[in-house]
């Protein structure tokens, strides 16, 4: 009924040997001496624990502020054709993104099943950065590529996240010039940290006020080390810790953020994983089109709420004694107090939907089903336009 299968991490050891793997990223001293554990991403090493406990930072993302190593690999876009070329492979009109403003953009294959979703930064009117999930996205690029004036590439860049309700304050201390203007949400800019230039922008996995960063290593004066203790002595005074992404974890479940490859996968549209409004059918084409034009397929993700047990990862969703779906995340949510889930479905349901959850225990437990995101609908949070800082568990508000 339950899953068995395990949760795989790798941890850094001190000594010689076979290692050809994955990329540890810039920060990997800091994380090393943190007693971090990894998963691998994108072949990047992402700490997924680091000392402080989960639900403590927890806590102090909704709080404080948490500092994030997350990793995630930017993809870079340029040349005369590069708005043609995002309008071929992305679902949304690209041509809407200004410069100095990001977009969430998905990729399709040609059958309108998902490849990959990610953020869209456009630096310049021929300049855009694609910050990926993890997917072969880089190949995909070069193949779409062809015929077009447009040159794809890796700047290498490393990106991490201060996310929480002091994030936009340690921003502000962080940058030598202060925060940008108009620094709004998805907006993108460029600043000096004691001199060194790198770029921010107002985004995040958290569903929490926050900004990423990202390494430019190719600049003059470029040092990881430096960067990364300018962000920690920033945030010092507004409680600044650095967490493990399971702390994120619990977080993005709450805010119905989804995870390509196992919320969604390449046996979905994005009608089916509930990111139809990403889909711009106005667009004379783009890879997928043809098959999204005259998809009906419904969403069949949605949220899951427990309240006497931590839904288990892979774990069956059952109606009436019947399994409708599985569990592609789920944890333990110290606000809503309460075991929480995203679940992929046979097919649409309404919300409140009473069901039964296979719970780490390895029994069904009682639950019901509600729409993403579990509470603040309107993302009031992450846009600023609410302050919501809990101070412990409460009966949240739609």
């Amino acid at each position: 009924m339950t899953s068995t299968k395990p949760r795989f991490v790798v941890t850094a050891n001190n000594e010689g040997g076979w290692d050809y793997g994955a990329d540890p990223g810039p920060y990997s001293k800091f994380h090393v001496a943190n007693g971090a554990k990894y998963c691998i991403y994108n072949n990047r090493l992402m700490p997924v624990t680091q000392k402080i406990s989960r639900i403590d930072g927890y806590w102090l993302l909704r709080q404080k502020a948490g500092l994030f190593d997350t990793g995630e690999r930017p993809i870079e876009i340029s040349g005369p054709d590069a708005e043609k070329f995002c309008n071929r492979v992305f679902t949304r009109d690209v041509s809407k993104i200004e410069p100095g403003r990001a977009g969430y953009g998905l990729l399709c294959y040609p059958n309108g099943k998902l490849l990959c979703d990610g953020v869209l930064l456009r630096h310049e009117q021929n300049l855009f950065w694609y910050v990926q999930a993890e997917g072969p996205v880089y190949s995909w690029f070069i193949a779409h590529a062809q015929g077009l004036d447009v040159r794809i590439s890796d700047p290498n860049s490393w990106i991490s996240q201060v996310q929480g309700p002091a994030s936009l304050k340690i921003l502000d201390a962080l940058l030598d010039d202060g925060i940008p203007e108009k620094f709004t949400y998805y907006a993108v800019a460029r600043g000096t940290v004691n001199g060194q230039n790198v770029l921010v922008s107002r985004t995040g996995w958290t569903n929490e006020l926050g900004f990423e960063f990202y390494t430019l290593p190719h600049e003059p004066g470029y040092d990881a080390d430096a960067l990364w203790n300018a962000v920690l002595a920033a945030g010092k005074p507004f409680g600044l810790q650095a967490c493990g992404l399971d702390s994120m974890e619990i977080r993005r479940i709450e805010g119905g953020i989804l995870n390509n490859g196992s919320d969604f996968d390449d046996t979905m549209t994005p009608y089916e994983a509930g990111l139809g409004r990403f889909i711009d059918l106005s667009k004379t084409d783009f890879v997928g089109r043809a098959a999204l034009a005259v998809s009906k397929a419904e969403a069949r993700l949605m949220g899951l709420v427990a309240k006497g047990a931590e839904p288990c990862r892979e774990g069956e969703v059952h109606l009436d004694g019947r399994n409708i779906g599985i569990v592609t995340a789920g944890a333990f949510s110290p606000f809503l107090n309460a075991g929480i889930a995203i679940v992929r479905l046979d097919k649409a349901y309404g919300e409140g939907t009473s069901v039964e959850v296979s719970g780490r225990d390895g029994k069904l437990h009682p639950a019901a089903l509600s729409c993403l995101p579990l509470y603040d609908m309107e993302k009031a949070i992450p846009r600023g336009i609410a302050e919501q800082i809990p101070s412990g568990p409460a009966a949240a508000k739609r």
